[in-house]
């Protein structure tokens, strides 16, 4: 196992956690209702391209994180799984400017599709929602070498984090033949 990375403080961690995840929730409800018109001269859907290549990458990412660990390299683990957080990060930049930039799109399926879109995208929602703090106490523990915490977190975290990814980039392509 690796040494800790930065000082022990639970109550300040708790309290940035928290802080940060509300903070990036109410941000993304409350940006998610407001649409800027702007001709920026390009297709603003291009931002809905990138998100999902960064869910796949995000993805990748946290399978490869996966290997790491139970293989035992602690040092490559720890670069990943900090590599899919950065990554996660710019996702939601990219993610706030499309929906800025585009407002809602309107599924256009029918039938049983329409139904297992709707599947995906409500859980894909519910859990994207709820996910970051799990993200980030999962790292936390990592990063002042609570093992027992970080393994007891990370069992919930990861599977999670990796649902809400791929059915990011599921969404993208069921939803990218309607937008307009």
């Amino acid at each position: 196992m690796l040494p800790a990375s930065i000082k022990k403080n639970d109550r300040v961690a708790k309290m940035l956690i928290y802080v940060v995840s509300f903070v990036v929730f109410a941000a993304v409800v409350l940006l998610s209702r407001i649409k800027l018109e702007l001709n920026l001269g390009f297709d603003v859907h291009v931002f809905a391209k990138i998100n999902a290549f960064i869910n796949t990458i995000v993805s990748f990412l946290l399978l490869v994180g996966l290997l790491a660990v139970k293989q035992g390299k602690y040092h490559l683990h720890k670069k990943v799984m900090l590599t899919a957080i950065i990554f996660s990060t710019i996702f939601l930049v990219s993610y706030i400017c499309h929906h800025l930039l585009s407002g809602d799109t309107k599924y256009g399926g029918e039938g049983s599709i329409r139904y297992l879109y709707f599947f995906i995208l409500i859980t894909h929602i519910f859990l994207a929602a709820v996910i970051l703090p799990f993200i980030l106490f999962t790292s936390y523990r990592a990063l002042v070498a609570e093992w027992p915490g970080h393994r007891k977190l990370a069992k919930i975290t990861w599977p999670v984090w990796f649902y809400v990814s791929v059915t990011g980039v599921i969404v993208y392509l069921m939803i990218s033949p309607y937008y307009t």
